[in-house]
């Protein structure tokens, strides 16, 4: 089973002890507004690059055809 992005990030935030405020401020978005984003885990992409750069991370998009090989 595939982890959604806001589980991915969830993880990320547990490793790193990481709180909802902690990312919110991180993000430059308030706290009520990243939460309502991770309930719903629904981001666009420079959101989740976003995140991904407050965590340290880099964030990339694949595109897989039918038979799991990259195109993209």
């Amino acid at each position: 089973m595939r982890m959604t992005a806001g589980e991915k990030i969830r993880t990320i935030m547990s490793r790193q002890k990481l709180t909802m405020g902690d990312m919110a401020e991180r993000t430059n978005q308030s706290r009520q507004n990243f939460s309502n984003k991770m309930k719903r885990d629904d981001f666009a992409e420079s959101e989740i690059r976003k995140m991904a750069e407050a965590l340290g991370c880099t964030a990339e998009t694949v595109f897989r055809d039918a038979d799991g090989n990259i195109v993209l």
